[in-house]
């Protein structure tokens, strides 16, 4: 299964803020916000919704292809990205911008406030994905240029390739008709849990109906795991990988989907993708940016420990 992957691509700034926003958040004076906060760390890392994905994708053994726009700045990245299994034949270069960058800062209790520039970015829209049908099995329409997330899915719907949507940093940015124009008729639809119920708000839709648009629908829990959806069918729950040690969560949620879609690339059950994606997602929680490995011995371990040795045993088999 050769799975495309659009979205950001980006530089991480991210910091760490050693106390808790809510303190500082007065609640009769959210109108006249003015607030600073003193971090005592800054990483700078390689990031991007579309660019973690398939990192990930790639270090398990997958050859995803990467569609996106970056600036001239981009060369070590391109190469830190074929160097961990990503084509990046689809990346274009602007002759006018930067590569976009993410800046973030995490509270004691993982919580982030974040914004994101996104130069090259912006020009994701110029790209026509009628090419790639029939020459990849899925796209992702990650988080990048709103004009150009709601175009990718309607080229794959008019050149009928399987796509997944995936909203996520995008979505306060949409409408109501844009978030049913990009999910409308996804194989898959990716959402945390505020993203899921802003989704149903925003479309109108109630949960039953949004689950019918899409072939399946993924939320992640968190602390509490996933769950997984389609209409007419009992969920899918997947308990968390026990024994975290979170150090920073950008990128988390970007791990989880590609796990998620490497088990179903390699035909494996909703249950198993699900289980993987929470497992890869703890990889990229308890590191900062695309720095942790997923090696196969310590891979089908944790698994084995979080979700028993069957679990292990199908995995395994596909780990690079």
């Amino acid at each position: 299964m050769r799975i495309a992957v659009t979205g950001s691509i980006a530089t991480d700034h991210l910091m760490t803020f050693p106390g808790r926003f809510v303190d500082q958040l007065m609640p009769d004076k959210l109108d006249k916000i003015s607030l600073s906060f003193l971090v005592d760390t800054l990483e700078i890392r390689r990031g991007g919704v579309a660019a973690n994905i398939a990192f990930a994708l790639g270090s398990l053994g997958l050859r995803p292809l990467l569609v996106g726009t970056v600036g001239p700045d981009f060369g070590e990245y391109r190469d830190w990205l074929e160097q961990h299994g990503v084509d990046t034949a689809w990346v274009r270069e602007s002759a006018r911008h930067h590569t976009a960058r993410f800046i973030s800062t995490a509270d004691a209790d993982m919580n982030q406030i974040a914004s994101f520039y996104p130069g090259a970015m912006s020009e994701d829209r110029d790209i026509d994905l009628a090419d790639l049908a029939g020459r990849v099995d899925l796209v992702l329409v990650g988080a990048t240029d709103p004009a150009a997330m709601l175009a990718f899915s309607a080229q794959c719907r008019e050149h009928k390739i399987p796509f997944a949507a995936d909203s996520s940093q995008q979505l306060a940015t949409l409408d109501g008709q844009q978030v049913r124009d990009l999910v409308d008729g996804a194989a898959y639809l990716f959402c945390n849990e505020y993203e899921a119920t802003l989704t149903e708000h925003k479309t109108g839709w109630t949960s039953d109906h949004l689950t019918a648009q899409v072939g399946v629908r993924v939320t992640t829990l968190g602390a509490n795991g996933a769950r997984v959806d389609r209409a007419g069918q009992p969920p899918v729950i997947v308990g968390p990988v026990p024994g975290v040690q979170p150090e920073e969560p950008t990128g988390a949620g970007d791990a989880f989907r590609a796990g998620f879609l490497a088990a179903t690339a390699w035909d494996l059950s909703l249950e198993r993708a699900a289980q993987l994606g929470n497992l890869v997602a703890v990889h990229a929680l308890e590191t900062t940016g695309q720095e942790y490995e997923l090696t196969p011995g310590p891979l089908a371990e944790r698994l084995g420990a979080a979700y028993g040795p069957a679990a292990a045993r199908d995995l395994a088999e596909h780990f690079a």
